[in-house]
């Protein structure tokens, strides 16, 4: 069995936000005010190249924004 880099889980769990993100109807500016974190910040966490590491605090908060258990972002759709 191959295991999946760590690059691709953060793409993984950033696409997962941004479809919540969307299917809650905030935009990243709303969203990120909401969480107190800067809309930069979000959208490196959000972009799709992007490897960018945040801590559990940061995916808590996120979790907690979109009012769903942190665990669905570990869960994989294949």
């Amino acid at each position: 069995m191959m295991r999946t880099s760590y690059d691709d889980r953060y793409r993984q769990i950033a696409k997962k936000i941004i479809y919540y993100r969307n299917l809650k109807g905030f935009s990243q500016e709303a969203f990120a005010a909401k969480i107190g974190i800067s809309k930069s910040y979000l959208s490196k966490i959000e972009a799709p190249n992007s490897t960018k590491a945040y801590s559990l605090d940061v995916l808590f908060a996120i979790a907690d924004g979109l009012e769903m258990d942190i665990a669905s972002f570990f869960i994989s759709n294949k």
